[in-house]
């Protein structure tokens, strides 16, 4: 088997970009433009930002915050499994584009074990860093959530802070302990202005 240069992967690297961002741009994605602009890429930037502080591979956290959510972006009835269909949906795309098994093989365990509310073992800095940076992505994008309550769920205003308050709890609930270290400022920050009076 050939071995893959890392300028090659660069390559590869760039063309998923492409791939997943493409995909979130088609009418078909019941989630539109914004899962790409305020999630998708917004974990990618997360654990690329931090994967020398979690002692990552780079490329692997790359490909695997790219492709983390990209069964949901491809087919909305896939949601409920996306971490196992996503998983083979990379699989895939990354064969095609020549990544070798090995690497293709850690990107589906980090795009399995991404889901805080299915608590597989994480057992690599790569799977770590992948699901902290997703729900890391949630405090650097508090606008998507309150337009998820205020507009998608059509909640009044206190009902509205508190579904944001606690969907932000459970993400910080998630994390491990470096990715609670990084975001604590903005967590105590956030539960400040959204503390709902009920």
């Amino acid at each position: 088997m050939v071995t893959r240069k890392k300028a090659n992967m660069e390559k590869v690297i760039k063309i998923i970009y492409k791939e997943v961002e493409k995909r979130c741009k088609v009418k078909t994605n019941a989630y539109g433009i914004g899962a790409w602009d305020h999630h998708i890429k917004l974990v990618y930037e997360i654990a690329i930002a931090n994967c020398e502080k979690y002692n990552a591979d780079c490329e692997i956290v790359a490909l695997s915050a790219l492709l983390h959510d990209i069964a949901s972006v491809t087919n909305k009835e896939y949601e409920k499994n996306h971490h196992a269909l996503g998983a083979d949906i990379a699989e895939k795309l990354l064969k095609k584009h020549g990544v070798e098994m090995k690497k293709v093989e850690h990107v589906k365990k980090c795009i399995f074990n991404h889901r805080g509310s299915k608590p597989n073992e994480k057992t690599t800095n790569e799977e770590v860093c992948v699901a902290d940076a997703d729900a890391m992505a949630h405090f650097f994008s508090i606008p998507s959530l309150l337009k998820m309550a205020y507009v998608n769920k059509n909640m009044d205003i206190d009902e509205g802070a508190l579904f944001v308050l606690n969907k932000l709890e459970r993400s910080y609930e998630k994390l491990s302990n470096k990715g609670k270290e990084i975001v604590a400022d903005k967590y105590i920050a956030v539960k400040k202005i959204l503390d709902v009076q009920i």
